[in-house]
């Protein structure tokens, strides 16, 4: 397992060098993953396809944002679909869990809003565009929570999942890394920079960032079992960081950082004393490596990060406000659902609806405030099922040591990014899996 995971990671590093040089090489790459997983899918045996589908899912949902930067997928929100239909795939094969039913109630709270807006066809260019550019994001949760739902992995089976995520992420690092190599020449305010998020959107991509910080978190304390792999994955934490804090988007960093907090306190409390002493020392040298990626990333920055994580700007002063406007349009949409409390206002339309009656022609990326001002109480009740089901299925199922990570990386991603990218759908749906301990193989005489 050493051995392949060190060739794939080469591999990638190699992809990420390739797709920064040939950017055409984009929807080779693209297709390639299609037709490899669909063909896997097809000729593996039916007992082991779940694990390849959901391998096929998080390779997607790692590459999703390289190949948007690189314009190898054939349209934006490919990857989404890409999920729905490998989820689709483990209906066929697998069918799904008759107690993950609230998530088909989830899908069909959405479709009233769709009405809505087709009759109500005066804003914008394209009201069919504008309903499937919005709901790909929830329908996209909820294919896969309904593949995805007590679906029986082992707990090696799940960091093979975890590492199909980290992998196409180690190529986008790299892909950053050849764009803008020297961050000092660029970082010349407090504001989001695409330049050093690889010529892309800061938020997307520290987001995404994000979570390969906490995946290598996760196998620097819990799957790495050499030293050569521990400072492999540190490494690599230290560039992923390091990338992350520089976009100078501050959400996917600070979700990183609560997932992290959340798994070491999960899995400090199922350590026996004697790995309870041997994970503080970690702690310590994790802390240690924490300080100096912040500290050259203030060196690199010339300050300018400093003043950005202290919500000041350029000049030192503090802002008003610490979400950057972002509350102001969320209490805007809350207020479209106050005025619209059944339906919403439909799917769509509620940041056209803002830019007649304000003037403001900016998204909120929050997918909370959307939905209900969307979808009107049927939004209420179907973000209700998606906060609540998670939490209920933990109580018989706790062997899950990814469980509060994932659910709070879904949670915070989509108050400050929406459901932009597939990855909050189906890291939330990876919540829903239920992890079993490896059988302990007796061998007799």
């Amino acid at each position: 397992m050493k051995s392949r995971y060190l060739s794939l990671l080469g591999l990638h590093i190699l992809i990420g060098m390739l797709m920064y040089f040939y950017k055409s090489l984009g929807n080779i790459y693209f297709f390639t993953i299609v037709i490899y997983f669909i063909i896997k899918i097809i000729n593996t045996k039916r007992k082991e396809k779940p694990l390849i589908i959901l391998k096929a899912c998080a390779y997607v949902v790692g590459v999703e944002v390289l190949l948007r930067m690189t314009g190898g997928v054939i349209f934006y929100e490919a990857s989404k679909y890409l999920v729905i239909l490998f989820s689709l795939m483990g209906f066929y094969y697998n069918g799904f869990h008759k107690k993950a039913t609230p998530y088909l109630f989830y899908l069909f709270f959405l479709i009233p809003s769709i009405y809505v807006s087709l009759y109500n066809p005066d804003i914008g260019n394209n009201i069919r565009k504008a309903i499937a550019f919005n709901l790909s994001g929830p329908v996209c949760l909820g294919i896969s929570a309904l593949f995805c739902f007590n679906l029986k992995l082992t707990k090696q089976q799940l960091t093979s999942v975890v590492n199909y995520v980290l992998l196409p992420l180690v190529s986008t690092v790299v892909y950053i890394v050849f764009y803008n190599p020297d961050v000092a020449r660029v970082a010349t305010s407090t504001g989001s920079n695409f330049t050093a998020s690889g010529g892309f959107g800061p938020n997307q991509v520290s987001t995404v960032l994000g979570i390969g910080m906490f995946i290598l978190t996760a196998r620097f304390f819990f799957i790495s079992e050499t030293k050569t792999l521990k400072i492999i994955d540190l490494t690599l934490l230290a560039l992923f960081s390091f990338r992350a804090i520089v976009t100078f988007s501050r959400g996917g960093v600070f979700t990183a950082i609560a997932m992290i907090l959340f798994f070491l306190f999960l899995l400090y409390k199922t350590m026996d004393k004697k790995q309870k002493s041997r994970i503080i020392s970690s702690v310590f040298v994790f802390f240690l490596l924490a300080v100096a990626i912040w500290v050259v990333s203030s060196i690199q920055t010339s300050g300018y990060i400093d003043k950005r994580y202290a919500n000041q700007n350029s000049l030192g002063i503090e802002k008003d406000d610490v979400t950057t406007g972002r509350s102001d349009l969320f209490l805007l949409e809350f207020q479209e659902f106050i005025d619209n409390p059944f339906f919403g206002v439909g799917v769509g339309r509620v940041k056209d609806l803002r830019f007649q009656k304000t003037g403001i022609h900016a998204a909120s990326h929050n997918e909370m405030s959307r939905i209900i001002a969307e979808h009107g109480m049927f939004g209420i009740t179907a973000f209700s099922i998606l906060l609540l089901v998670p939490l209920f299925y933990r109580f018989g199922n706790r062997n899950n040591v990814y469980f509060y990570s994932f659910y709070l990386f879904w949670l915070l991603t989509i108050n400050h990014s929406a459901m932009r990218i597939a990855a909050p759908g189906f890291i939330y749906a990876l919540t829903l899996l239920n992890v079993r301990n490896e059988k302990v193989i007796v061998h007799r005489e």
